[in-house]
């Protein structure tokens, strides 16, 4: 009896073997129908036809095999191609040490590149971007300190402030350690953006250029330094303020056509015996302050509050022109800020005391980088040829008035851009170059 049980058991067993093997043969090996014999074959209502295909000829994963098949192609082929773009665009790698202000309107408006974190007050912010044939990485923040962070490129950036002694020292300090890690071959180039003296008085950054015997193969200066020779020494803009958070603007349809309720302002310090005394008297003598968006202080404030902020924008999206006296310089971050929001810069075209533009090399001096790159400015020589030019706005139509916006703005986009794709090409130029043949 047991042996009967043993025998219907492995007889069972063995019929469920077979027709698993048979079920298999027919769905993974067996010969399908050529086209023509199926065509041939007599048609049924849709629905029978469905079920025939479902019994007979259809392999449940033959279709999620080949999608997933058409994905692996399709992402190798993207991955191929993304690290063919990426081999092809960067040739040159470099760290940006962002240690002034100012490298942030490099970073941020220039290169237009992104920060993470977003908070301004972070210890440690950083982003990158791919341009020409580099990548850039950007660092900034109070925890960048020299030796306390990865060096993650052969190539670094230096963005340093040299405005007065007490930056100089500082500025010094990080040149010393880059030189280190050049010595110890930890770095194969440097390049400085420097924040010069703003009477041009910047004559302790020469021994460390590599023209004078130092290490530094690229300089990139703020003002109109004699030094620059735009073959390794090139002028470098201001920029708008970003040490008072001053933003990236993005233009908008009412910026460009809305019009504005003020021809003019200007929003900032009163120095004795300066030009700015002249230019608020001209305006109050001639009746002009109530067309204009004026605000005078006495003392310059290192930083703004969240409400002189507020009306320094609203001054400048609603009026038509900005007035840029000179200050210790000619350049100013005002010249910047006023072409963000589309406001002309009406620029007192004067030198200032010191050591900038000298005119024996430049006849274009002051604001010869502007100048040569036809900046659609108002300049004039004297406060008192302010009456004149706001008469003249009185007889400007809105769409005169929106042309000129338009024009102005494209000329600022295409000026960063220009800036973006010389400061590129300085950097590939030099350091592949020497690359290339050392």
């Amino acid at each position: 009896m047991r042996l009967t049980r043993k025998r219907l058991c492995s007889a069972l067993l063995a019929a469920y073997l077979l027709f698993s093997l048979y079920a298999a043969y027919s769905v993974f090996l067996k010969p399908r129908r050529p086209a023509a014999s199926r065509a041939a074959a007599p048609r049924e209502k849709q629905g029978r036809e469905h079920a025939v295909l479902g019994t007979e000829e259809w392999n449940p994963w033959e279709v999620d095999e080949k999608n997933d098949l058409q994905r692996k192609s399709a992402n190798s082929l993207q991955l191929l191609k993304k690290m063919q773009v990426q081999q092809e665009q960067t040739d040159l790698r470099v760290q940006i040490w962002g240690k002034a202000a100012i490298g942030l309107y490099l970073w941020q408006h220039i290169f237009e590149g992104l920060l993470e974190p977003a908070d301004v007050s972070a210890q440690w912010r950083e982003g990158s971007v791919t341009a020409g044939k580099s990548l850039f990485s950007f660092i900034t923040g109070p925890a960048v300190v020299p030796g306390y962070f990865s060096v993650e490129a052969d190539n670094v950036v230096l963005v340093l402030n040299g405005r007065e002694e007490e930056k100089i020292s500082y500025a010094t300090q990080w040149l010393h350690y880059a030189q280190t890690l050049v010595q110890t071959h930890k770095l194969q180039h440097v390049a400085v953006v420097l924040l010069g003296s703003e009477q041009c008085r910047n004559e302790w950054i020469s021994p460390y250029l590599k023209r004078y015997g130092g290490f530094v193969d690229l300089l990139f200066i703020i003002y109109d330094s004699p030094l620059v020779n735009e073959e390794d020494i090139f002028h470098w803009p201001l920029g708008v303020a970003t040490y008072r958070y001053f933003p990236v603007v993005e233009p908008s349809w009412s910026m460009l056509h809305t019009p504005r309720p003020y021809q003019c302002n200007f929003l900032g310090t009163i120095y004795k015996n300066s030009t700015r005394e002249i230019l608020v008297d001209v305006l109050k003598q001639n009746g002009l302050d109530k067309l204009c968006w004026i605000s005078a202080r006495e003392e310059w404030w290192p930083q703004e509050t969240n409400e002189s902020l507020r009306n320094y924008h609203d001054a400048l999206l609603q009026s038509d022109l900005t007035l840029c006296p000179v200050g210790v310089n000619t350049e100013c971050y005002r010249v910047y800020e006023a072409c963000s929001f589309g406001s002309v810069p009406v620029v007192e075209d004067v030198m200032t005391p010191g050591n900038c533009g000298n005119s024996s090399v430049s006849h274009s001096a002051p604001l010869q980088l502007l100048k040569t790159t036809g900046a659609p400015f108002i300049f004039i020589k004297n406060w008192k040829e302010l009456p004149a030019i706001l008469e003249k706005e009185q007889n400007m139509t809105l769409q005169q008035k929106i042309q000129r916006r338009k024009q102005l703005m494209e000329w600022y986009r295409q000026f960063k851009a220009q800036m973006r794709q010389k400061f590129i090409s300085a950097l590939e130029n030099s350091f592949l170059a020497k690359d290339g043949g050392g």
